[in-house]
């Protein structure tokens, strides 16, 4: 029989241990990873045996995660625990402190916070000593942090891609408390007015008619005040999974919230196709309406087709909810694989039938960003505007700008770069 190369583990040999530990580090970052888990993995990696990392990594993975939003974490969990020599160092060093100015800034990826916080669950970092900071030669450096960015002020700015576990936990329960409010607009009936500017000749006459022909008094009439609603198109591909998370969360928050001004808010996920949410969003507890969603969107985490997305509101739900000059957000990358001429037509359609089309695209917190991709530069010239949504700053920017007209954004500056 051919000879079986061993799979580099950590110090301790005990392979059901191992397990157990990695389970642990995979529950603290919010996988299901119960006890059972843990025996139908073991008994799964004893059946599979050790002839690849490949085949150790999917027989672990088909045990320990149940949701293609498990697997991000999942993968920087074991790439820390199993494949890495010097996994507790490169941990270590992710969860320090640094200065902006002093040392270089470098970003986490996708759910390596996560597993680095969730691997450190319950390591204590010492605190260095004064004897390992007096060094001869060296001058001492004296900052003063009373300055420094808070806790709040920090989570508020950061990328929701870029959070940990508690970090999400905290920035959901700020994202409750944000509001929307908008401003009516009037609308061609008229209310009664003493200091209106228009005539309300029926009830002027009617009042002459009850004293036999003579006008006494000419009654006057203002606009009714009209709420719009609120219509959401949320991008759930692949790309843009954990910003549709906490930006259905800030929704659920409108939704639920009374005297915001909306006369209704209806929500649409789409990925390959598109899925109506309304109701879902209305149930009290988020948790459940977010969980009712994701199980409704069979598509999630999956590719993007914005233009036969836009194409299906447009045809089966535009007359339907858009009837009471609309507000749209829509919520996407851009990045289409569909017809660039096709989405043309959809986004222009849309923007003809919204009172304002707002576009919201996570991309924009990169400086560097240019609408390079075709997708983009087919719908950018037909919103009203373009602005970033990737951090609880942004959504609040949001909340301040909404009712304002003239508002766009940063689509001039994108729209220079396009000419």
């Amino acid at each position: 029989m051919p000879e079986i190369a061993p799979l580099d583990l950590p110090e301790t040999p005990r392979l059901s241990h191992n397990i157990t530990h990695f389970a642990r580090a995979l529950r603290k970052a919010g996988l299901p990873a119960g006890p059972g888990r843990v025996i139908d993995a073991i008994r799964a990696v004893e059946a599979a045996g050790f002839t690849s990392r490949d085949d150790f990594f999917y027989t672990l993975r088909a045990c320990f995660t149940s949701r293609p939003e498990h697997r991000a974490v999942y993968a920087q969990i074991f790439r820390l625990y199993w494949r890495d020599p010097r996994y507790m160092e490169h941990m270590m060093a992710m969860m320090l402190p640094a200065i902006r100015g002093v040392q270089e800034e470098q970003l986490a990826e996708a759910a390596q916070k996560r597993a680095a916080e969730a691997l450190l669950d319950g390591v204590e970092r010492e605190a260095p000593t004064p004897e390992d900071d007096e060094q001869d030669g060296e001058t001492e450096i004296e900052v003063d942090a009373s300055l420094t960015m808070s806790t709040e002020e920090r989570l508020r700015t950061l990328d929701f891609e870029q959070m940990s576990t508690e970090e999400i936990a905290q920035a959901k329960r700020m994202l409750s408390k944000l509001t929307l409010p908008v401003k009516p607009f009037a609308s061609r009936r008229g209310m009664a007015s003493h200091t209106g500017h228009r005539i309300d000749h029926r009830k002027t006459l009617r009042a002459a008619m009850r004293r036999g022909g003579e006008m006494r008094r000419i009654h006057l009439k203002k606009p009714r005040p009209k709420w719009p609603n609120l219509v959401v198109l949320c991008d759930i591909s692949g790309s843009m999974s954990q910003y549709s998370r906490m930006v259905l969360h800030f929704l659920h928050a409108v939704a639920n919230h009374k005297g915001a001004g909306w006369a209704k808010v209806h929500a649409f996920t789409f990925g390959t196709q598109l899925t109506n949410i309304t109701r879902h969003l209305a149930t009290r507890d988020v948790d459940a309406a977010l969980a009712a969603a994701g199980k409704q969107a069979q598509d999630w985490e999956g590719g993007t087709r914005i233009g036969s997305s836009l194409h299906a509101f447009n045809r089966d739900w535009s007359r339907r909810v858009m009837g009471q000059g609309a507000v749209v957000l829509l919520i996407t990358d851009g990045l289409d694989r569909d017809d660039p001429e096709a989405l043309t037509r959809e986004i222009e359609r849309l923007h003809l039938s919204a009172r304002r089309l707002i576009w919201l695209n996570p991309l924009l917190r990169w400086d560097e960003f240019a609408p390079k991709a075709r997708g983009i530069a087919a719908m950018l010239p037909h919103v009203d505007s373009f602005r970033a949504g990737h951090s609880v700053a942004t959504l609040e920017e949001l909340a301040q700008v909404i009712s304002r007209p003239d508002d766009a954004g940063e689509k001039a500056r994108l729209m220079a770069e396009i000419r």
